[in-house]
Parts: C-alpha cells; structure tokens; sequence
C-alpha cells in the first residue's frame, strides 16, 4: 500500500495553496528535485514558503543561459527549447540524478520526485502570450520501479510575464499535490489543477499519464476531460490512441477536416473522405508532405440525452482510429469556429468536406443570432482566405434526385450570398462519387445494430464491422432522439 495515500483522508478538505505545499513538505518520504526554465522559480518558491522544505527539496535550479541548459540536458537541434521532448529529457536527468546521490540505504522509505517545466512567458509585443511544458516524474512506493508521469501543455492567457509566472506556480503545486495524493481519481486530478486559478487565465490542452498506477487511464478519455472542463476547445489524438498537442500537429499546414457523428463510421465517410482529399492534394497551393487529414467530432454530437456518453465516445474514437486517421474533440458547434481554430495554427490551405444537408445548416440565419454582424460575420471568420468546400451530394429519399451545390435549396433570404460564394469558387462539389452508397447514413446503421437487426454490415467500411461485433460496441446504446447526420 502506497505510504501516501494512507494520510489522505486527514487532509481532505484543505484548500489552500499553503495547505497543500506543507502536506507534501511535512510528509517525510516525499522527495525530489525541481528544474524550472522560462518563467522564474514560481512551483519551488511556494514550497520554500510555506516552510519545512529542506525534507522535500533535493534541488531546485533554473538553466536559463541555453549554453548551460545544453550541457545539462543536450543540444536541441532544431533550437526550439518549448517541447515536450526537452521536458521529458528534463525529468529523466534530474530524477537520474536523485537516484545517484541519495542512496536507498539510507533512505528506504524514501518517494522520488523530479518536477519539471520549460516555459515561454508573454512576449514583449504582446502578440504571444506565451506557452509551455509541465510535468511530474514519480513514485507512490519506494519499491517501485517504474516512475509515474504526468505531463501537461498549457497556453496563457493573461498579458503581464508576471501574472503568467504566478499562474504558473500555482498550477505546478497543483500538479504535484495531485499527483501524490489523487493519482487514484485522474479525472478528479484534472479538476483540482484549478484550484486558485481562474478558468480564463490558463488553457490546459494536452495531458498524458503513464506509469504503472495509470495503466487503466485512457488518455483519450482524460482529453475529454479537458474539453468538459472548459480548460481547452478543442483536443487531439492519433491512431495509437496518444493524446497529441494540436498546435505541433497542425502548424503550418494544409488541413482537410471532415466532421461528423462518425456512431459510426460509414462507406460514405469513407468516400467523403477519399475523394474530397483526391482534390485537395490537388491544390496549385496545397504539398502533399505538408497536409493533414482530421476527423472532428463535435462535443454536441458526444451527448446522449443531454450528457456526454463516455463509452459511446470511446467506441468512436476506436474505429476511426483502427482506421488510421487522426481525430479532433472539439465544443466548436458552428464551422466557423472550428475554421477560425485552425487559422490560430496555419495560414496554409484549408478545406473542410460536408454533405449537402450541412451546407444547408451552415447557411441557416438561426445558428448566427449570438453575432453582433450575423451571418456575415460568420461568412467573413469562415470564408477566410484559402478556404474551400468540398460538397458530398445527398440523394432525396423521396424524389430520387441527386443534391449538389447547383440545386442545393438554402432560405430564400441566403440564396443571393450563397451564389457569392459558389461563384466565386469557395464550394466545389466532389462529382466522382460512389452512387452505390448514398442510401447508406450512421442513423440507421446505429439503428440496426442496437435493435438486433441484420444487414448492417456492408455499409461499413472492411474490418469495422468484425470490431463492431467482436467487442459489441454501440451495442447497449439508444439512439438519441435528435442527432444530424453528417453523411
């Protein structure tokens, strides 16, 4: 049994900074080592502070001179000092180092830590707040081989370097209190991360956990934490199922996003997909190196019956990433939003794939009524610059007829803007479609698998329905009354 958690309960209700930075300080066991580059020595200074430090701070430094930060912790190479891989490298020495020098002879009870962050504050033009890399390498029982981590990315928000630092400092207390004392709850640990901090000072969005006493955390799940929490828009995972920082993902490229419901994913997301990147790779402007393809799922179309269904999310996330695409969460509800996210990231080319009925939506007044300009202001933030449209048609149930951006029926009152748009080239319609699929939509493929139905498994694209069945996903799940199709 872990020497920490033992003492929890005594402590379970104390909030404050001071509070938590003298638990870990008056635990005798826990142990370790600090490394703050970027933004002063704001996590060690609240320890130093609260008193009995000395049983818990081995070292506490500051490289900043890159010269002196080199020879600690190697040569970047491509000279960016703000990255995950210096943080990491960062942890691993300095806990090396507390291994080397303190013996277990002495110390058999002893519980290693190694904190670290690498930090871009605010820049004098104000242009860029600042970012920056915290994390926590360590152990819940002196036997334990294996270290635990957690490892956060965080953007700022405020605009003094001064602000950011105490911020920062606060978060790091924060982390490390978590970490020992909440490890058994992550989604709670996520949420205490803001303790003494305001939501809209600091963006928490990307976190990953990893050890032994975190070997059941889906790290995917703990994004959607941070999206549920209001500590960031939007989150990003790979196909291996690592969280990844949206900003080192997208920068500076050609992004082509395709969003849906994917519950789940069809022979026609398929075909969206393939076909509308057929054309984009095309682009007089887009290379094909520098181009990436996201799958984004709103947060609205997570929920079921007004509440996100976790493993209904999970089994989403699963099959498009046996699929090897990449998958964005967003609370992005208008495209708009989720357009104007990218262009935080890139200026390079960006397309977005839809069906027909969404192009419909994006031109409805109602979603625009919270904008002071309306829909215009809307058109301007996702029209611009190199955006296009890449129109899947949609076949009338009713009259057979075959939807495209040439007969597309939008509100009376937008068809003179929706022409401005069409003409000037900024839809483009995906024309070598497969007509043998467009009878195929996720609601009632959902449909048929959650009421036991056969003939469901040919609208899914090869080896999804195998994974569908073998571990009974959407099995259990109603249908939600409302949810669009995407397709």
């Amino acid at each position: 049994m872990s020497t920490v958690k033992s003492t929890e309960n005594a402590f379970e209700n104390i909030p404050s900074i001071k509070a938590k930075t003298l638990r870990i300080n008056l635990n005798p066991n826990i142990y370790g080592t600090f490394a703050e580059i970027g933004a002063g020595q704001e996590t060690a200074r609240q320890f130093f502070r609260a008193g009995g430090a000395s049983g818990t701070i081995a070292k506490a430094m500051s490289a900043y001179d890159k010269s002196f930060s080199d020879a600690i912790y190697g040569v970047e190479q491509d000279g960016r000092y703000v990255t995950q891989p210096r943080l990491k490298r960062m942890l691993a020495h300095e806990m090396k180092l507390v291994e080397e020098r303190i013996t277990r002879e002495n110390n058999p009870d002893y519980l290693f830590f190694s904190f670290a962050n690498t930090v871009a504050t605010i820049d004098f033009s104000k242009r860029y707040k600042g970012h920056g890399w915290v994390g926590i390498r360590f152990q819940l029982d002196p036997k334990q081989k294996e270290y635990d981590e957690i490892v956060l990315h965080i953007r700022f928000k405020q605009n003094e370097a001064r602000l950011q630092q105490e911020t920062l400092g606060t978060l790091g207390v924060n982390l490390i209190y978590g970490a020992f004392f909440k490890y058994h709850k992550p989604k709670k640990l996520l949420k205490y991360l803001y303790d003494h901090i305001d939501r809209d000072t600091i963006e928490i969005d990307m976190v990953n956990f990893t050890g032994p006493h975190f070997k059941d955390v889906d790290n995917r799940l703990m994004s959607l934490q941070l999206i549920r929490n209001d500590m960031t828009d939007a989150v990003m995972f790979g196909p291996d199922g690592h969280n990844l920082l949206p900003a080192a993902v997208l920068y500076k490229k050609n992004i082509l996003a395709l969003r849906g419901s994917f519950r789940p994913v069809t022979k026609v997301n398929m075909d969206m997909f393939q076909k509308s990147y057929d054309i984009f790779v095309r682009e007089q402007t887009v290379e094909y190196e520098n181009t990436i393809v996201v799958f984004e799922i709103t947060l609205s179309n997570l929920k079921a019956s007004g509440e996100i269904d976790e493993q209904d999310f999970m089994d989403r996330a699963e099959l498009l990433s046996s699929l090897g695409h990449t998958v964005l969460i967003s609370n992005f509800k208008e495209y708009y939003k989720l357009v104007e996210y990218f262009n935080n990231y890139t200026k390079a080319k960006i397309g977005i794939t839809m069906g027909v009925n969404n192009l419909v939506d994006v031109f409805d007044e109602k979603y625009y009524r919270h904008l002071s300009g309306g829909i215009l202001e809307a058109f301007g933030k996702l029209f611009f610059k190199d955006l296009k449209v890449y129109l899947y048609p949609m076949k009338d149930a009713e009259t057979g007829q075959v939807m495209t951006s040439n007969n597309v029926k939008v509100h009376p009152r937008m068809k003179e803007l929706y022409k401005f748009f069409k003409y000037n080239g900024k839809v483009m319609d995906i024309i070598d479609y497969d007509p043998d699929i467009m009878h195929i939509f996720s609601r009632e493929v959902l449909r048929r698998i959650t009421s036991g139905e056969d003939g469901w498994e040919e609208m899914l694209p090869e080896g999804i329905a195998e994974m569908i069945k073998e571990k009974q996903l959407f099995a259990k799940k109603a249908l939600p009354e409302k949810e669009k199709e995407e397709a």
